[in-house]
């Protein structure tokens, strides 16, 4: 039940109207007849103590990690949200990863830690030492040899995972680095930045291939489609872009109402790009700074878009705040999200 479904300052007709209004969106197809569509079900919602940041499914899509800012990395089986096991990224954790081959997480947190540990047994394998500031960004390098990082220090650098030392620091973006991912094959990596640019560089040598401007704010999160032919970028412009891999020519420009958008994550077949973030208007986002909370709780802030055409298929309301992560689990069944209201949405997908 949502918040507003609780909340005795709402009429109950409005409250009716408004849940009917969120039902709607989120079950509603938005195409023509023969197009792909998709379903979102509601299956699961997780309470936490503490502001989640990040979160990731393993490679078999058994086990989800949760990163709370306190350092608390958690391990849930899935479906059922069972808790599997708990480590602790001392300092507090910003965000996570898993290795390609599974045996593998990667954390990371603020004062510039990397940390690798066997997901096996939670314990510790080896600490990589080397960003100065918050690390935000963690992805491996597809084989699991390398691992790339981005921070508040600017800089992105890839790691040797198997004796942890540094392979190569990519210096270019001039503020925070907050998001990192490789292209299917492992030739490339993207990065965005505080400094509004996404940029391409060679994953091989780390020398930078193309700097990517479009954006007029801060880019909070970039993604590789599956099959590499189109990669992903969004932040606080209130937009999530689509551009062709090939040459960064923009396909797409996404909006539908968000002030920021936080996260954008492709689905495992490539065919929908996944968008969360902040959902509450011009007073909403004031309310935020000042309040340091959310205004209201049943705008939609999750929203899947078809990659072939940029129509919207589906608006999601199931949190009450920011939505800071997305991940899909490897089957493409399942769309996770977690943000600042200290909760973890599980969301059963039925793709059409």
């Amino acid at each position: 039940m949502t918040s507003a479904a609780r909340d005795p300052h709402i009429p109950a007709l409005t409250r009716r109207a408004l849940l009917a209004s969120a039902a709607a969106l989120a079950t509603a197809p938005a195409f023509a007849s023969g197009a792909p569509t998709l379903r979102a079900t509601p299956a699961r919602k997780l309470r936490f103590t503490q502001i989640l940041r990040q979160l990731a499914f393993s490679p078999s899509g058994h086990l989800l990690a949760t990163t709370e800012v306190d350092g608390a990395i958690k391990l849930w089986r899935m479906p059922d949200l069972q808790l599997d096991r708990t480590f602790t990224h001392a300092g507090g954790a910003t965000t996570v990863a898993f290795s390609p081959d599974g045996s593998l997480i990667a954390t990371a947190g603020y004062g510039g830690s990397i940390r690798l540990w066997s997901a096996a047994t939670g314990q510790p394998v080896r600490s990589l030492p080397g960003h100065a500031g918050t690390v935000w960004a963690l992805a491996f390098r597809p084989g699991g040899a390398m691992l790339a990082s981005g921070g508040e220090d600017s800089q992105v650098r890839q790691w040797r995972v198997a004796d942890g030392s540094l392979a190569h620091t990519l210096a270019g973006h001039r503020r925070n680095v907050w998001s990192v991912a490789y292209s299917p094959r492992g030739e490339r990596l993207v990065s965005g930045s505080f400094d509004y640019d996404v940029r391409l560089w060679s994953a091989q040598d780390g020398r930078l291939e193309r700097i990517v401007s479009g954006h007029t704010q801060a880019v909070v999160s970039v993604d590789y489609s599956p099959a590499g032919d189109v990669f992903a970028s969004s932040g606080d412009d209130c937009t999530a872009r689509v551009w062709r891999a090939a040459d960064a020519t923009p396909v797409h420009v996404l909006t539908g109402g968000a002030d920021h958008t936080y996260a954008v994550k492709f689905s495992p077949d490539g065919r929908w790009l996944a968008a969360a973030g902040r959902e509450k208007g011009t007073v909403g986002t004031l309310w935020k700074q000042v309040a340091g909370h959310a205004l209201l709780s049943l705008d939609p802030t999750i929203r899947l878009w078809r990659v072939q055409d940029g129509r919207l298929q589906l608006a999601l309301a199931g949190h009450d705040d920011d939505v800071w992560s997305l991940a899909f689990s490897p089957d493409g069944g399942w769309l996770a999200s977690a943000g600042a209201d200290k909760a973890v949405a599980l969301w059963r997908l039925d793709a059409g």
